[in-house]
């Protein structure tokens, strides 16, 4: 079987590093669903090699509902902390230099447009949530949902455009 190429990399790292910045894991899950069904030969000898494994997917996969749970939790710090900050534009970085690796692209550009749109995404997001909340008055974890239906949606739609 022919393994088709990825169609359209800029813009899905432009989709998945966004969906970074409004769930940390989705970005490498999504990534890595990508690539294990478009496996690249430019990946197979490259510390990025694992993001082709349908193990790695699977199980980033398990670990993205995990943080969707989490996010409904009091408890759960503000996406614009420093520290969820960071990690949200690594895994966009992460993402972006897996997809521009495979592809043949630049890895560091992939990595930069990833993060740089993850980390836009973050503020963004985290905005609109509030602002949401404020003038609807619809309680936080709901919207929050809503928010997760939108990025396992969108998620599911770069996985069959790719």
């Amino acid at each position: 079987m022919k393994i088709k190429e990825i169609s359209h990399p800029f813009w899905q790292v432009l989709g998945i590093g966004t969906l970074a910045g409004m769930r940390t894991s989705s970005a490498p899950a999504i990534t890595s669903q990508i690539l294990s069904h478009h496996h690249s030969k430019r990946l197979e000898h490259s510390p990025l090699n694992f993001m082709q494994s349908k193990t790695v997917a699977n199980t980033l996969t398990f670990l993205t509902v995990g943080e969707v749970i989490m996010d409904k939790l009091p408890s759960t710090p503000n996406r614009i902390r420093p520290t969820g900050f960071v990690f949200r534009c690594l895994s966009g970085a992460l993402a972006g230099a897996s997809i521009y690796k495979a592809t043949g692209g630049n890895v560091l550009a992939g990595a930069l447009l990833g993060s740089a749109s993850a980390a836009a995404s973050t503020y963004l997001s985290f905005i609109l949530r509030k602002n949401t909340v404020k003038k609807t008055k619809i309680f936080d974890p709901i919207i929050g949902a809503i928010e997760d239906a939108l990025v396992v949606g969108a998620g599911i739609g770069l996985i069959q455009i790719a």
